[in-house]
């Protein structure tokens, strides 16, 4: 596969939102002490008057932009999404999507991406907590590509939307022409490549190792797959999957958070509820005290990496 490792998502997100502040004076950005960590600098440096800075104090952060919102404006909360997710979970579920406020909720250095700090700064809940609220759609864009696009669609989105970035750089279309091949919409996943004998499905910087890993499959094994990126955890594109999965092959998902309560608990209850019967198995972060390291050192430690998902399937084949 030919991609181009560009820059981080984050990046992709700060330099999307500058371009949209430009037209649209409605757009705003609170941040909790993590202007620098959210690359928002230089949006603050262009639009000093659409950037609020809360410090640490995320509950305040949710309430500003839920304030925001609810007088009109297009309110981005950024902070680290471990805090964001844990401390101000009371204000997401009661002030954003109980009073039906269209505040951005930005978790940022999501999954493993603080991976040295430990666990007190692993974000590995978010997905199951926030799946639980009404009213919260939860976004994790694979590539450059897909957070452009998801920035700008979550712009003009009139509910609550979480939308979580890693810190590494990640590709800026993990199939050279992606956009062409598959649009990307909020809500619906994307096709990445096509294959016979099996399927991963993914979210977020777990796509890329998916990738990798089916070119390593095919080149040495024969063994084709297809590639799914599942970008939108809440609402789960069940259309897709279940085109998919009637064709009777495996399932492989793979996510950068517990194997609870997260994407494979969800495909795996969508499968298990519309009487599918594929073998079915989710790579995550086991319950474990999660190991501590960069992101790579982290997930090639729990196999989410181009050996360690090969090797996943090639002994689950075997077996």
């Amino acid at each position: 596969m030919n991609f181009t490792i560009n820059k981080a998502n984050l990046e992709v997100f700060s330099e999307t939102l500058q371009s949209l502040a430009q037209q649209d004076k409605d757009i705003y950005v609170v941040t909790s002490d993590s202007r620098g960590s959210g690359k928002l600098v230089p949006y603050g440096q262009c639009f000093p008057e659409q950037i609020v800075e809360v410090g640490i104090a995320e509950q305040n952060l949710v309430g500003v932009a839920t304030g925001l919102a609810s007088m009109g404006k297009k309110a981005f909360a950024v902070s680290p999404a471990c805090f964001l997710t844990a401390r101000a979970l009371e204000q997401i579920k009661n002030d954003v999507c109980y009073s039906d406020n269209a505040v951005k909720l930005i978790g940022i250095s999501a999954g493993v991406s603080y991976g040295a700090l430990g666990s007190t700064h692993h974000s590995l809940h978010d997905y199951a907590v926030l799946r639980a609220i009404n009213n919260i759609t939860i976004v994790a864009p694979a590539d450059n590509y897909e957070t452009e696009e998801a920035i700008r669609q979550a712009a003009e989105m009139t509910s609550p939307v979480y939308i979580r970035f890693g810190k590494k750089n990640m590709p800026d279309s993990l199939s050279g022409v992606l956009e062409k091949n598959s649009a990307f919409k909020i809500g619906k996943g994307r096709i990445i490549q096509e294959g016979t004998d099996l399927t991963f499905i993914a979210t977020g910087e777990a796509v890329l190792p998916c990738v990798q890993a089916a070119e390593v499959l095919a080149q040495e094994h024969g063994i084709s797959c297809t590639v799914v990126s599942m970008h939108t955890v809440k609402p789960l594109d069940s259309t897709l999957i279940m085109h998919i999965a009637a064709n009777g092959k495996p399932i492989i998902t793979v996510e950068e958070h517990s194997v609870y309560g997260g994407l494979g608990e969800a495909v795996g209850s969508l499968l298990l509820q519309n009487g599918f019967h594929n073998q079915f198995k989710i790579v995550g972060l086991p319950d474990d005290h999660t190991v501590s390291g960069s992101q790579v050192e982290i997930f090639e430690h729990y196999g989410i990496s181009k050996k360690g998902l090969s090797d996943t399937v090639l002994t689950w084949i075997k077996n």
